[in-house]
């Protein structure tokens, strides 16, 4: 064993990459070392590799600031993981994450999307730009917004994301602002402040404020809002029984969250493709692609699990003298009978079985682009106006689509 660990850095030394104390890195023998660049890549000591889908590109630097055990990740281009834990989660160039990291599963940082120290991830897709404050927890989120790294969406620091009820489901994912129109870049940034919260599932619209210290329950459609959520005041009442009463709008949250990965997964199919020419960036755009696929199937084992729930629920709302319940009911009813029907709609349109589908006018513009050299954020930020309308035309469409098949 210690021979092939010896074996596993000597390979990498011999490639290029810095390890100023190599004795103390661990390069497991599971790592494929022709999935790691030698361009300008440095491994910091204390560093654990391992995992055999683990992808690093150029100019990456691990363990800057503390010790980082990475565990198949996907890496992109000139990224700095300081300091941390980061399990089957995708870097797509330039990001930073701070020490004190914990990343798990189903993560997509997208092109300078960023988090400064202990910040915890999962489940979550930042847009590019988008930036995470300290003590920050941030599970089953997405966010978008923002058109640089002057001008971006930003979670302050202390902000938790609450991804469990108390009963006891994650049907929760939360939706800072949009896919159709997030991805081309050109959104006003969303910020939500520090020492607040949000209570999933919840949809906040691009340009809004939340102040710090809020945490926020309801939706906010409307965009270019502040909005201040107070705590509650002092009381001890009963606990209720586990009952759901606004099964509608959780239901049809999480619809509208797949619906929308759906759409996304299209764009990662059709345009980020484009801009994967060599071996190793083919891989990154197959780990993105790979990774988001795991997020719809998570939203929908979550969504389920929630339908599960209702069955109980049903029954406690069914005893004699609850009142005002009919319509709560027939919602119960309707997912409980037609759930099984919409699974499968649902895993279909996760493995990228739906009609819709970009034009080969939409992706002519990349396309050039693309071929010329220039990086995904310089195309996507430099379309013209009506390319950018269709486009996002074509993946609202898809994503209304798959949401009307699915939603009660």
């Amino acid at each position: 064993m210690i021979k092939k660990l010896m074996d596993q850095r000597k390979k990498l030394l011999d490639k290029g990459v810095v390890m100023d104390n190599p004795e103390s890195v661990t390069i497991d023998p599971s790592v494929d070392t022709e999935r790691i660049s030698g361009n300008d890549v440095v491994i910091y000591p204390g560093c654990r590799i391992t995992g055999e889908n683990t992808l690093i590109l150029e100019g990456t630097q691990i363990g800057a600031e503390a010790p980082v055990t990475v565990d198949n990740c996907f890496i992109g281009p000139d990224v700095e993981l300081k300091g941390g834990f980061f399990q089957k989660a995708v870097f797509a160039g330039e990001n930073s994450f701070g020490s004190g990291a914990h990343v798990r599963e189903g993560t997509i940082l997208e092109e300078q999307a960023s988090a400064a120290h202990t910040a915890g991830l999962k489940q979550t897709v930042l847009f590019p730009f988008v930036t995470l404050g300290s003590l920050i927890n941030f599970c089953d989120c997405f966010m978008a917004g923002g058109t640089d790294r002057k001008n971006h969406s930003e979670v302050g620091s202390s902000f938790v994301h609450f991804n469990f009820t108390p009963n006891q489901d994650k049907a929760t994912p939360s939706m800072m602002g949009n896919v159709h129109q997030g991805v081309l870049l050109d959104r006003n940034p969303i910020f939500l402040g520090g020492q607040g919260g949000i209570v999933g599932p919840c949809r906040i619209a691009f340009g809004c404020v939340t102040a710090a210290g809020s945490i926020i329950r309801k939706d906010e459609p409307n965009p270019d809002r502040l909005l201040l959520g107070g705590a509650f005041k002092d009381a001890s009442v009963k606990k209720p029984p586990m009952v759901y009463k606004n099964v509608k709008r959780i239901f049809n949250h999480n619809c509208s969250y797949i619906a929308a990965l759906c759409a996304l997964l299209r764009w990662y199919t059709d345009i980020r493709s484009l801009f994967a020419g060599s071996r190793l960036e083919k891989e990154l755009h197959a780990g993105m692609v790979h990774t988001l696929k795991g997020c719809i199937i998570e939203r929908i084992n979550r969504l389920e699990g929630f339908v599960d729930k209702l069955e109980v629920s049903r029954e406690l709302l069914s005893e004699k003298g609850k009142s005002g319940s009919d319509r709560t009911l027939d919602h119960h009813e309707t997912i409980l009978n037609t759930f099984g029907e919409k699974k499968e709609i649902m895993q279909k349109a996760g493995n990228g079985h739906f009609s819709d589908r970009l034009s080969n006018e939409d992706l002519k513009s990349v396309q050039v682009s693309a071929q010329n050299g220039k990086s995904y954020i310089q195309t996507i930020k430099g379309l013209d106006g009506p390319v950018k309308e269709q486009i996002s035309n074509t993946l609202y469409s898809i994503e209304t689509e798959i949401f009307e098949q699915i939603r009660i």
